[in-house]
């Protein structure tokens, strides 16, 4: 009987932790008072939810219902929470913004939606979770309004952060925001905007480390991705981009500023009726670094610019190369573009305007190009290419940059897809 007793007792003790242990306590926004019309506002709703959910431990999860509408003013979702698993949001419902910016509370923050120092975050949803900041009447009044245009989703301090499942629409600025985070992932994000909308860039990653992205459609006004100062180990792969400025690397160095980016690669990419392709900008007079960068796998159809690196940026500035800064460049060095083919729709196919720094030294270093094929769409369209202040090498391809120096390559006889073979299989 002692035995007996015994062993319940040690099988309660397992059961109890087991539930314990795996407890995903379930938060719906409708349990605090969240309305779901699109008229009301659900903001106070959404935080008594968030609040309860940020106190709980286990693996929390914060629902936002399917057929519904949220309207939110400005919230912030603040950090640390108790749990030490995951922190889940689970959006199935639409959540959308003020209509006009005169109806938003607090217009003069920076952003719409800001998940701040939250680690292990996962947000995702499905083909029913979007995302709407009802950015078209702020695209108008800009110049109108007194209110700063807020990004619409925005991550501040989020380490091991997860995004995916989401349609964003319509932000007033950018959709999706990356600030001081490490350890990102964001995939499967259908990010919608005008091809007209100002500023409204898609993904902007700031101050971030290892962040990867993947498997997106991204069509919008301004960088479909922009990979800005401070980011390091920033992977990007299988992105359809298209309308928009393309991926990124910057800009950086404005005002003389001291700036970074390191390990930036993009591959697998298709840029489809893009202003630009695989684009770096850098600020005249600027200081620092955009390096160890490469674009490979590329596919075109229609882009203006496919290739670009650009060391006179201004951003619409006029004269802004003749400031008091302007002896200074900021390096841009072993930059890789492998495997780009397409079209274009513009005559420049490669524009490599680069700049010297004070002691005439070149602010373009080691620029390598690999199997790159661009043609017109317009077959009577003579390509050209503008090749400033640069060096590197080039490999088999067209257009000839001609200010880069021309090198054979062998391919190793056993690399394992020789269809597709390695750029690192390639030696010189």
């Amino acid at each position: 009987m002692r035995k007996l007793v015994v062993s319940f007792f040690i099988i309660y003790i397992v059961t109890s932790l087991s539930f314990n242990v795996g407890c995903q306590e379930t938060f719906n926004v409708f349990d605090y008072g969240a309305v779901g019309d699109g008229q009301n506002n659900d903001s106070e709703a959404f935080l008594k939810a968030w609040n309860a959910l940020c106190v709980a431990k286990g693996t929390p999860t914060l629902v936002v219902p399917k057929e519904k509408t949220f309207l939110l003013q400005p919230t912030k979702f603040s950090g640390p929470c108790k749990s030490n698993d995951s922190i889940h949001v689970e959006i199935l419902g639409k959540i959308v913004a003020p209509n006009t910016p005169q109806e938003w509370k607090e217009c003069e923050k920076e952003s719409w939606l800001l998940f701040s120092e939250v680690n292990n975050l996962i947000i995702n949803g499905n083909e029913t979770g979007v995302i709407n900041g009802n950015g078209s009447p702020w695209w108008r009044e800009v110049k109108k309004s007194k209110c700063y245009r807020p990004k619409a989703l925005r991550f501040f301090k989020c380490n091991d952060l997860r995004l995916s499942g989401l349609t964003h629409v319509d932000s007033p600025k950018g959709h999706v925001s990356i600030v001081n985070c490490t350890n990102v992932i964001v995939s499967d994000l259908h990010i919608i905007a005008p091809d007209d909308s100002k500023n409204t860039d898609g993904i902007d990653i700031i101050m971030s480390r290892h962040v990867n992205i993947h498997d997106c459609i991204i069509g919008t006004g301004d960088d479909c991705i922009a990979i800005n100062n401070g980011s390091v180990h920033v992977n990007v792969t299988n992105i359809v981009c298209g309308p928009g400025h393309g991926i990124s690397v910057g800009s950086i160095g404005e005002e003389g500023a001291y700036e970074t980016v390191a390990e930036v690669h993009v591959r697998n990419c298709t840029f489809n009726g893009t202003m630009n392709g695989a684009r770096i900008k850098t600020w005249p007079g600027g200081s620092g670094y955009a390096r160890n960068i490469s674009f490979e796998k590329i596919k075109l159809i229609g882009a203006k610019n496919p290739i670009i690196i650009d060391q006179n940026y201004c951003n619409g500035k006029h004269h802004c190369g003749d400031s008091t800064w302007s002896s200074s460049a900021v390096e841009v060095s072993n930059v890789t573009y492998y495997d780009i083919q397409g079209t274009m729709a513009d005559d420049q196919a490669i524009i490599f305007d680069c700049s010297k720094n004070a002691d005439d030294t070149l602010a373009c270093l080691n620029i390598v190009m690999k199997q790159i094929n661009i043609t017109s769409i317009d077959p009577e369209t003579e390509i050209s290419v503008l090749c400033k202040n640069v060096n590197g090498t080039i490999d088999a391809t067209s257009p000839n940059v001609h200010c880069l120096q021309a090198r054979t390559s062998t391919i190793v006889a056993d690399s394992p897809d020789a269809s597709s073979p390695d750029p690192n299989a390639y030696s010189f």
